[in-house]
C-alpha cells in the first residue's frame, strides 16, 4: 500500500512539474542588471506560475483558453529544452542534421505540452518548500519539496547557466528524472521501431508516458 500510495504521488508531481516547466517565464524585469542565484530562478518563476493559476478572473469558464495560451506564451523562456530533448533522446542525437535536432525539439515540446500542460491546476494550493542549492560552475540543483493535501513530494532542479541566465533541464521527482525516463523510453521505441517509428509516434500524438522509475540518475555531461 505504502509503495503504491509513493507511485501515485511521483506520478502526481510529475505531471504538475512538466505542466510547470512548460510554464517558467522571465525571472529578472526589463533592464534588470543584478543575475539570480539558480533557486531565486527557480523561486520567481513558481511564484509566477501560481500568479497564473490564482488569477481569480482568468478561472472564469469563458476564459479557460485565454488561461491556457497565456502560460503557454511562457514557454521555453525558462528552460533549455534543446539540452532537455538532447539528453532525452541520448546518443542518437549525435547522428540527427541540424534541421533534424530542431524537429526532434519540437516535437518533444508538443508531446510535453499535450501530455501535461492542463494537469497543473489541481495542484496550485500546494506548498513548496525551498531547501537547498547546490552549484559547480554553470551546473546547479536547486532542492525543494512540494507538500499539501494531494501529494508530499521531493523535487529537485537541475539547471544549466546559459549566457548569464538559469535554465531548467531536468527535474528530478523522489529521486527520478524526467530526463531518464523519456530516455529509456526512446531508446526503447527506436531498438523496436526505429527513430523513424518514435517520429511517427510522437506526430500521430501516440506516444504514452509511462511512470519513473525509482533510481536517481546522474546529472549528465552536456
Amino acid at each position: 500500500m505504502n509503495s503504491t500510495r509513493h507511485t501515485i504521488h511521483q506520478l502526481a508531481a510529475w505531471s504538475m512539474v512538466v505542466a510547470m516547466m512548460m510554464s517558467f517565464v522571465p525571472v529578472a524585469p526589463a533592464g534588470a542588471s543584478l543575475p539570480q542565484s539558480p533557486m531565486q530562478a527557480v523561486r520567481s518563476t513558481i511564484e509566477d506560475v501560481i500568479h497564473i493559476l490564482t488569477n481569480e478572473s482568468l478561472k472564469q469558464p469563458e476564459r479557460l483558453t485565454e488561461r491556457r495560451q497565456e502560460i503557454e506564451r511562457l514557454i521555453r523562456e525558462r528552460v533549455s529544452y534543446e539540452d532537455m530533448a538532447k539528453q532525452a533522446l541520448g546518443a542518437h542525437w549525435l547522428t540527427l542534421e541540424t534541421s533534424e535536432r530542431q524537429e526532434f525539439i519540437d516535437l518533444f515540446v508538443q508531446l510535453l505540452r499535450d501530455s501535461f500542460a492542463g494537469k497543473i491546476d489541481a495542484y496550485a494550493g500546494e506548498h513548496v518548500l525551498y531547501v537547498s542549492e547546490q552549484q559547480n560552475d554553470r551546473f546547479a540543483e536547486v532542492r525543494t519539496k512540494l507538500s499539501g493535501r494531494k501529494t508530499d513530494t521531493l523535487l529537485d532542479f537541475r539547471m544549466i547557466d546559459q549566457a548569464g541566465v538559469w535554465l531548467v533541464y531536468d527535474v528530478v521527482i523522489d529521486g527520478a528524472s524526467i530526463v531518464h525516463n523519456y530516455r529509456a523510453q526512446f531508446a526503447s521505441i527506436i531498438r523496436d521501431a526505429s527513430y523513424v517509428g518514435l517520429l511517427e509516434r510522437m506526430r500521430e500524438k501516440t506516444f504514452v508516458v509511462k511512470g519513473f522509475e525509482t533510481h536517481s540518475a546522474p546529472v549528465p555531461a552536456l
